[in-house]
């Protein structure tokens, strides 16, 4: 029996980069999956053809995370399609990087917004909507969460405020058997990554050398994470947040 054999998985911005991953791996352990997007639906159609090559079940579903009515469309549709999410990663994200005095209250609230009033409306409708036996919350914190770097303060911050809610939320929800979890990645190749102006040779250089395994990660390596973190072989695991990160 697959590890996530008859169960039903909603991972939010899964078009590209690490959600994509994670869906593609969820689906390939046994999962149902519903593939959320704001805006790439070509992104998320092709992950959906990936899913349904597997022999996967797979459903893109349009909704912004950080409105209340598209989160609850979300979660509606989730169980008129497969029945009630046993697993639900938040993936979404909105990232910006530049100097914390140029930020615009527009960039400000976009990050905020998205990064972590959408992980709050989506952990709020998760709770409500898993089975009686429980469920398991994945929520995307980053390498820099406890330690910032200049140009992504905002965002660190948005991180950190997350790795707040997942251990608050675990103790909370624990008696109800509900597992809540933070994957926090260091340096991976997704295509926002490789298409970062401000990614250049020289700062390639410099983060590979302090890379300890000598390498950049890929978004399946942060997906094998989430696919623990989200089968029977974590059970005992709740409240962490755990580093995919090379050694950094």
């Amino acid at each position: 029996m697959k590890a996530l054999e008859n169960r039903v998985a909603l991972v939010t911005g899964a078009s590209k980069g690490i959600g994509a991953a994670i869906a593609i791996a969820f689906a390939a352990a046994g999962a149902r999956v519903i593939v959320n997007y704001r805006q790439d639906e070509p992104g998320a159609a092709d992950v959906v053809s990936d899913i349904r090559l597997l022999g996967s079940e797979a459903v893109a579903v349009q909704a912004d995370v950080s409105q209340s009515r598209d989160v609850e469309r979300l979660f509606a549709t989730t169980v008129a399609q497969f029945g009630a999410p046993d697993i639900v990663v938040n993936n979404a994200g909105s990232f910006h990087h530049g100097d914390f005095t140029a930020l615009t209250l527009e960039a400000m609230r976009q990050q905020l917004d998205v990064n972590l009033l959408g992980t709050l409306l989506v952990c709020q409708q998760a709770i409500h909507h898993f089975p009686p036996h429980g469920g398991s919350i994945i929520n995307l914190s980053a390498l820099n969460s406890k330690n910032s770097t200049p140009g992504s303060v905002l965002w660190a911050a948005t991180k950190g405020a997350i790795d707040t809610l997942t251990q608050g939320l675990a103790r909370e929800l624990g008696p109800k058997n509900i597992r809540v979890n933070a994957l926090a990645p260091g340096m991976i190749l997704t295509e926002g990554l490789l298409a970062a102006k401000k990614f250049s040779p020289q700062l390639k250089a410099q983060m590979l050398a302090a890379t300890p395994l000598g390498r950049f990660g890929l978004p399946e390596d942060v997906a094998q994470v989430a696919l623990f973190l989200a089968s029977e072989e974590s059970a005992y695991v709740s409240g962490e947040r755990v580093m995919i990160s090379g050694g950094a």
